[in-house]
């Protein structure tokens, strides 16, 4: 099965609390592109990512509050098409088994991911972000029909 990817494209954007001033820094940085694209992000990030682009975001719950899970939910029903998740490796955080969750369902439906801004930049700067995409959605037909599950 696969899912097509538009020109515009939606972006979910998360930053723990250490790494909000360097996605805001990416934000900024990369202002002309992301404006022409549907963008989400988990509460505070939200905010300052807003103010920064003068462009509106949907803005979710925090992410210790539910915000990732939301994300995810977007994720799984095919409403997300990328993720950008600057998180930090130095903390421990307390919701770190909500950030594993949303790690794990962009690698289920099969997104591209960023967890750094290297690879944000790559994803940024590939044509494929610039243009449709058909995204080879994993075929979980035989999981779903096990017993054990």
């Amino acid at each position: 099965m696969n899912r097509t990817l538009d020109i515009r494209k939606r972006v979910a954007l998360i930053a723990h609390d250490n790494k909000k001033p360097e996605l805001v820094e990416w934000v900024k940085y990369n202002k002309s592109t992301l404006k022409r694209h549907q963008l989400f992000a988990t509460g505070t990030t939200g905010k300052l990512i807003e103010a920064e682009l003068d462009v509106p975001v949907t803005k979710l719950l925090s992410g210790p509050l539910g915000g990732d899970q939301q994300i995810g939910a977007l994720i799984s029903e095919g409403k997300i098409d990328i993720l950008i998740f600057f998180w930090d490796p130095m903390s421990a955080q307390p919701h770190d088994p909500d950030i594993k969750a949303l790690l794990r369902l962009g690698v289920v439906w099969n997104i591209p991911i960023a967890s750094d801004r290297s690879t944000a930049d790559f994803i940024l700067t590939s044509p494929l972000f610039h243009e449709k995409y058909e995204v080879k959605i994993p075929d979980y037909t035989a999981y779903i029909k096990r017993k054990d599950f």
